[in-house]
């Protein structure tokens, strides 16, 4: 199920970078926001309903801070928030990704820990853009296409081709 999860996280961070940039409607970014969001939260749900290993539950965890990352996406385009609270969601994220990375590394998976501290950055820098006053977003879009591409799409396909 991850591959798919990431499959489309990785369209979804692709669009939200683009809409950052300007190149799509907030309102419509908000629409494949809700969808994906709704998507990993059916996936943890179904990972919850199965889980019975500490292990499991992380994997439950960590796919809901991406679900309520699209989720709250979605509520401050389609209700026009200034996205301060989902600043400091991101903040929180960003942190939160830190010891993910750290036992992804102690585990032996150096393409995962690589991953979490990618995206402990981007959650980091939404965090920085929505909350500090610095603007970053000349970065923070081109910075999330890659980071859809390289973090989620390419790893998506290539588990749904049994290839990572």
């Amino acid at each position: 199920m991850l591959g798919v999860v990431l499959l489309f996280v990785g369209v979804i961070l692709i669009v939200n970078g683009l809409t950052l940039a300007g190149r799509i409607e907030a309102k419509e970014a908000a629409v494949l926001n809700l969808l994906v969001g709704s998507l990993s939260a059916f996936a943890a749900a179904l990972g919850a309903i199965q889980a019975s290993t500490p292990a499991d539950f992380l994997a439950v965890g960590s796919g809901l801070l991406f679900a309520f990352t699209y989720l709250y996406v979605a509520a401050v385009h389609w209700f026009k928030l200034d996205g301060r609270g989902l600043g400091w969601y991101c903040l929180f994220v960003a942190i939160t990704a830190l010891p993910l990375s750290w036992d992804a590394y102690r585990l032996g998976d150096l393409r995962m820990a690589a991953i979490w501290l990618i995206w402990s950055s981007l959650w980091l820098l939404f965090f920085i853009d929505s909350c500090t006053g610095l603007r970053v977003k000349r970065f923070l879009a081109p910075y999330t296409v890659v980071v859809g591409i390289v973090t989620c799409w390419i790893p998506g396909m290539l588990m749904l081709l049994a290839r990572w």
